[in-house]
C-alpha cells in the first residue's frame, strides 16, 4: 500500500506545482486542462479521488496539506504532510487502494540500454570508469 504513496508522490508534486492550492477545485478550466502535462493531470485526478472518498474532517486535513505544499514547494515537511494524508486515506479505505492502483501506471523493472565500446549501464551507479589507463583517486578527507 505504501508503495502506491511513493509511486503517486511525483504526480502529487507536479499537480500542486502546476495548480497550487486550487488543485482541489472541482471544476477544471478546459484550456488549462488541455495545456497540462500528463503528470500534473494524473496528480490532480489522484487528489480528486482521495478528496471524494474523505469525510469532512479528512477533506479539511487534505486541503490544509495541499495549501501548505503549494505555499512551500521546497519544504520536505510540507510534502511529507501531503504524503501522510494520502497514507491515512489509503489505510482507511481499501477500495481507494484499488482505485489508486488502477490510476497509476504499472510499475515495472528498469530498462537500461547501452551501446558502444566500453559502455557502462546500471540502475544505480557510484563510481564508473571506462577506458585505457583510467585512474580513480580516493576522495580527500
Amino acid at each position: 500500500m505504501f508503495e502506491l504513496v511513493d509511486q503517486a508522490t511525483p504526480y502529487l508534486s507536479a499537480a500542486v506545482t502546476m495548480y497550487g492550492a486550487a488543485v482541489l477545485q472541482r471544476t477544471e478550466d478546459a484550456a488549462v486542462g488541455a495545456a497540462v502535462e500528463g503528470t500534473a493531470s494524473l496528480g490532480r485526478r489522484i487528489l480528486h479521488l482521495v478528496w471524494q472518498r474523505r469525510n469532512e474532517e479528512g477533506r479539511t486535513a487534505l486541503e490544509s496539506a495541499v495549501q501548505t505544499a503549494a505555499e512551500e514547494p521546497d519544504d520536505a515537511n510540507a510534502a511529507g504532510a501531503l504524503r501522510h494524508q494520502l497514507k491515512r486515506a489509503l489505510r482507511e479505505d481499501a477500495e481507494l487502494v484499488r482505485e489508486l492502483a488502477a490510476l497509476l501506471p504499472a510499475s515495472g523493472g528498469v530498462t537500461v540500454n547501452v551501446s558502444g565500446t566500453r559502455a557502462i549501464g546500471a540502475q544505480y551507479l557510484g563510481i564508473a570508469a571506462s577506458g585505457d589507463n583510467t585512474t580513480i583517486h580516493p576522495p580527500k578527507q
